[in-house]
């Protein structure tokens, strides 16, 4: 995407599962209208594939992590459900100078914090500086402020963003906005560690429409209970609950016998088996996002340069990693391994976002053709020896490539073995090693590692998912290493360039330069399986509309907007407009294959990791 990012099925005790989560979520409830006039708490159980890694947003690099801080924590500006454009959010209207280097943004009055302090102009501003210090909280955010120089709040309604050149982001700044009176006194240092979970019982202080109660990051469920006090209006659910299911089977049949009431991430064989379940709804949509086979394209310490781990320096050569382009067989990968719920996959940027996606031409695109592959080999200098292994240019051997994937992650173990074996086509040896996503990601950090399978959620304005290729990412969002400085040049130039159609040319260029120097293999585009109890929830708005997916969204609107059955408390075009999604072919934000993402993350199959950010300093 994103997704991004991460989870699948790795085996539980299955009468574990279920008794924990029985246990954990009780009985499914209803609004009084739904139940007979009972006033029960309305509680809206959701299942997940994969746990919340932090619920400090500046920490945070799991889909799920972003999620649950859109239950905490509102934004300035964030998407809209129609086409995910920016829309007002904490600020209700924004205006810029005519040479594009001061921004305005009026910020709404009377909301305020959980604990009953009003949230104004400041808590944004101090936000911010937070990230344009350069501290940990620049690492997730720091993207959306380049060429910002000053943030102020001169007055408790108005932000004043002080740009040195133009940027083509803003006004997107879909940062979480934090308590500057609870903040304060977490300091640079202690903001790496910081978990921001409930502490003696009390809440997480947020301005969002749920407060996290219960729960800590990495633990098996979540409990978040609403805040009456909302700005944009009380919720329909008293009580959102998350429960971890690291088993896709056990995930459905949770959803089958109403143990939960929404579950996502599940595979296009699961949606074929609910389809027609009477009491269930189940959809599949189209994800702007991608997964890779990603390489280390030469692990480096950040500042000073000296290489570090031990990846293999075949694997340094752009040559050898194009030449690999042509060893995969993606369309195998769709129909086997992602079971037909997908596409054959190019560039970073999804064909999702037509007007910046580059088609790779004819003659350099990528097809199933081993003999090709093995033809650039020779010509870059990797000759089959005797033995039928080819050689590093000197005459060594290459040796055995680690092929890294994810265990929770059946697309991802699945990609990864078919790979080993085409690689064993063409005189390269290989062998799969799987671990655990959280593993994973320290031995990205550290440098100790071939190649991996992983995926991304590409953002609307996919400014964020190209800084995460430049040189200054290594050892934090850049997970391959990579490092072009004419790359480089062209991100700078593209951030500010305020004309459209040569911004657009401009991502274009660098997709092909990425194409080529290939530091990923993007080997599928792919779809989301979400699937709902429609017997006990309805309201659901698809994000885009139509066609989106309903949960794991760009900001927190169904869990505001969605209500019981029967409750007659949302419009006959709100419950049309989720209808009319679940026959729509795909949505658009969820799964950033391979990693875990959406709410309800079958651990088993097409998982979306909204890596969102997950790479190497984030990791859906």
């Amino acid at each position: 995407m994103s997704t991004s990012r991460l989870t699948r099925c790795v085996t539980w005790c299955s009468s574990l599962a279920l008794a924990t989560a029985a246990a954990a979520l009780g009985a499914v409830t209803a609004s009084p209208a739904a139940n007979g006039g009972q006033s029960a708490p309305v509680v809206f159980h959701v299942g997940i594939g994969n746990e919340a890694d932090s619920f400090n947003p500046f920490l945070g690099i799991e889909a799920e992590s972003y999620e649950m801080w859109a239950l905490m924590y509102d934004q300035m500006i964030t998407y809209s459900m129609k086409d995910m454009s920016p829309q007002p959010g904490l600020a209700s209207s924004w205006d810029t100078s005519n040479n594009g280097l001061t921004w305005t943004f009026h910020i709404r009055s009377g909301v305020k914090w959980s604990d009953g302090q009003p949230l104004t102009a400041a808590d944004i501003a101090y936000t911010y500086n937070r990230i344009l210090d350069g501290g940990p909280e620049a690492a997730t955010w720091g993207s959306y402020l380049k060429s910002v120089t000053k943030i102020t709040a001169p007055d408790p309604e108005t932000v004043l963003l002080t740009l040195s050149k133009p940027n083509a982001v803003l006004p997107l700044l879909p940062m979480p906005i934090i308590p500057e009176h609870i903040w304060k006194n977490i300091d640079e240092d202690k903001v790496k560690s910081y978990p921001n979970e409930p502490q003696n019982g009390q809440p997480v202080v947020g301005s969002g429409p749920f407060r996290l109660v219960q729960g800590t990051a990495g633990g098996s469920s979540y409990r978040f209970v609403v805040n009456p006090d909302y700005w944009q209006g009380r919720p329909n659910f008293d009580e959102v609950d998350f429960t971890v299911f690291k088993n896709g089977d056990t995930l459905v049949q949770a959803l089958e016998k109403g143990e939960i009431d929404f579950a996502e991430g599940l595979s296009p064989l699961d949606k074929r088996a609910l389809d027609g379940r009477s009491g269930i709804t189940a959809i599949l949509g189209d994800s702007p996002g991608f997964d890779e086979i990603a390489f280390n394209t030469g692990a480096a310490d950040p500042k000073t340069g000296k290489p570090i781990g031990d990846g293999n320096p075949a694997l340094q050569d752009p040559k050898f990693r194009y030449a690999l382009g042509f060893a995969i067989n993606n369309d195998q990968i769709v129909s086997k391994v992602y079971q037909g719920g997908g596409s054959a996959g190019d560039t970073i940027v999804p064909p999702s976002y037509s007007q910046y996606h580059w088609t790779p031409p004819s003659d350099v695109a990528f097809s199933y053709d081993p003999q090709r592959a093995g033809q650039l080999l020779e010509q870059a200098g990797y000759k089959m020896g005797s033995n039928g292994l080819r050689t590093m240019p000197d005459g060594s051997p290459i040796g055995t490539l680690r092929l890294m994937a994810r265990g929770e992650s059946p697309t991802s173990v699945g990609t990864m073995q078919y790979f080993k074996e085409w690689l064993n086509n063409i005189g390269i040896n290989a062998e799969v090693q799987t671990m655990e996503s959280g593993k994973l990601t320290n031995v990205i950090l550290d440098g100790n590692f071939d190649a991996f399978q992983w995926g991304w959620y590409v953002e609307p304005d996919p400014d964020s998912m190209l800084s995460y290729m430049t040189c200054g990412q290594r050892g934090n969002w850049s997970d391959s290493w990579y490092c072009n400085p004419a790359y480089d040049k062209l991100y700078t130039a593209q951030h500010s360039e305020m004309d459209q159609a040569t911004r657009e040319d401009m991502v274009k260029q660098m997709q092909q330069m990425l194409f080529m120097d290939a530091p990923y293999l993007v080997t599928t585009y792919g779809g989301n399986v979400e699937a709902y109890r429609s017997d006990r929830f309805t309201c659901f708005t698809p994000q885009p509309n139509p066609g989106g997916v309903l949960l794991f969204q760009y900001g927190a609107y169904n869990y505001v907007h969605a209500a019981p059955v029967g409750s007659g408390v949302c419009s006959s075009a709100d419950a049309t407009a989720a209808s009319a999604s679940s026959s729509s072919g795909i949505s658009m934000v969820a799964w950033v294959v391979g990693a875990v993402v959406v709410v309800a993350v079958l651990a088993g199959a097409l998982v979306l990791a909204l890596r969102r950010r997950a790479t190497a300093g984030q990791r859906a």
